[in-house]
C-alpha cells in the first residue's frame, strides 16, 4: 500500500471510529430513555430527544428498534451499565462509561488498554475530585433571544450558558438541576439536540510530547471498544 493510500485508509478508519462512537452513544441514550420513561416518544421527552439525535446522525432503524427493545427489557436483556476509573500516562484522569452483557470481558479489555499505554486502572471513586457530573443540554438557537433564554435557564438552576461552534446554546448545570431544566424547555416548546449527564473535568493535566501519544492511544483504544459508551479525560489540549 502506497503512502497516499495509507493516509486515505487512516482517515477512513478515524471517520468510521467517530461514526461508531456516535451510534453507540445515541443508541445507549435511546435504551436508557426507554428504561426510565417508556417507549412512547409523545410522552417520553428524553426518548424524543434521543430519537431525534439518531435521525440526525442517520442511525439505522434496525439498530434503533433493538435499542428500544433493550430498554423495555426485550432484546439485549442482561446488559448493565458500569464505570471504570484510572490514570493514563502522565497522571491523566480517564473515566469510562460502558454498557455490557459480559462485565468480565469488558473489565479485562479496559485493564489491558491501560496496561498497554503505561496507565493504570484505579478503584471506584479515585477520580471523584477531578470530574463533576453535570446536566448538559444543547439547544438550537433559532429565534431565541440570548439574554432572555439565559435568564430562563438560570431561574431553573443552570450555572452556565455558552454558544458552541455550531451556534447552538450549551446549557450546563448541577446534576440535580437536570429535571427542572428539562421541564422548563418542555414548557417553552423547545426540543434540545442533546440532553444528558456528562462528567466535566474541573482541572486539566499537561503532559510532555513523549507522553501525549500514549494518552491519545489509550483514549482511542477505549473509544474503539464496542462496550464503551463514553470516555472522559482531563488531558490538556484535547476535547
Amino acid at each position: 500500500m502506497g503512502r497516499k493510500s495509507a493516509k486515505i485508509a487512516q482517515k477512513k478508519g478515524a471517520a468510521d471510529r467517530v461514526k461508531s462512537q456516535i451510534y453507540t452513544k445515541a443508541l445507549h441514550d435511546v435504551a436508557i430513555a426507554v428504561k426510565s420513561g417508556g417507549g412512547d416518544p409523545d410522552t417520553n421527552f428524553l426518548l424524543k430527544i434521543a430519537l431525534e439525535r439518531c435521525r440526525k446522525f442517520n442511525v439505522p432503524k434496525d439498530n434503533i428498534d433493538r435499542a428500544i427493545k433493550r430498554g423495555m427489557g426485550g432484546e439485549g436483556e442482561g446488559y448493565s451499565d458500569i464505570t471504570y476509573e484510572g490514570y493514563g500516562a502522565g497522571g491523566v484522569g480517564v473515566f469510562i462509561e460502558a454498557s455490557t452483557n459480559n462485565t468480565t470481558r469488558t473489565a479485562a479489555n479496559v485493564r489491558s488498554y491501560f496496561n498497554k499505554c503505561n496507565g493504570s486502572l484505579g478503584k471506584d471513586g479515585c477520580l471523584q475530585f477531578i470530574f463533576d457530573r453535570k446536566a448538559v443540554f444543547v439547544v438550537p438557537k433559532g429565534e431565541l433571544d440570548e439574554e432572555e433564554f439565559s435568564l430562563e435557564m438560570i431561574d431553573v438552576g443552570a450555572e452556565d450558558i455558552d454558544t458552541n461552534e455550531e451556534g447552538n446554546f450549551e446549557v450546563f448545570g448541577p446534576m440535580e438541576s437536570f429535571g427542572d431544566i428539562q421541564t422548563k424547555l418542555q414548557d417553552m416548546g423547545i426540543t434540545p439536540e442533546e440532553a444528558n449527564l456528562q462528567r466535566i473535568p474541573n482541572n486539566f493535566k499537561e503532559v510532555d510530547e513523549e507522553t501525549y501519544p500514549q494518552v491519545e492511544k489509550l483514549i482511542g483504544l477505549l473509544e474503539d471498544d464496542e462496550d464503551v459508551v463514553s470516555v472522559y479525560h482531563n488531558l490538556e489540549g484535547e476535547e
